[in-house]
């Protein structure tokens, strides 16, 4: 990839409603090739989407916990269940198995600390095979992905 398309990629990234009259201005090209260079940046797969980011105390989501899952067998029925059951929970933001110890990292998002424990207690701590979960509270951010 080149500088361009490296520009290109920064400024959605900054600003995924950019025109293309703007993003073109930007990144230094003519409207046509720089249409062309998003659309071929798209159909590579390089840009997969766009999205919206919304504040998530306007959704009663602002609570978030950070956890560290351990289940107590690897086979592949326990591990299709929990990671099945898990992504399919709309508090879960992110889901990532690991290497080594945790298994698991998972990041929720809930209204409150009330819900949060409604959120352990009837969705996670009910898959079976769970060995240990940490929960982790954001004392403060200090980077996040926009």
């Amino acid at each position: 990839m080149d500088a361009t398309g490296r520009a290109i990629i920064a400024e959605l990234e900054r600003d995924g409603r950019l025109t293309n009259v703007e993003l073109a201005q930007r990144v230094g090209l003519t409207t046509g090739p720089c249409l062309r260079r998003v659309q071929r940046l798209e159909a590579d797969g390089v840009i997969r989407g766009y999205r919206a980011v919304i504040d998530p105390s306007a959704v009663g989501r602002s609570f978030e916990v950070l956890l560290d899952l351990s289940l107590e067998a690897q086979d592949a029925e326990t591990v299709e269940h929990f990671e099945q059951t898990l992504a399919r929970a709309p508090e879960v933001l992110e889901l990532r198995r690991l290497f080594g110890s945790p298994d698991y990292f998972a990041r929720v998002a809930v209204a409150d600390l009330p819900a949060y424990e409604t959120f352990l207690s009837r969705r996670v701590m009910t898959i079976p095979r769970i060995k240990n979960v940490t929960s982790h509270f954001t004392m403060k951010r200090i980077k996040a992905m926009s």
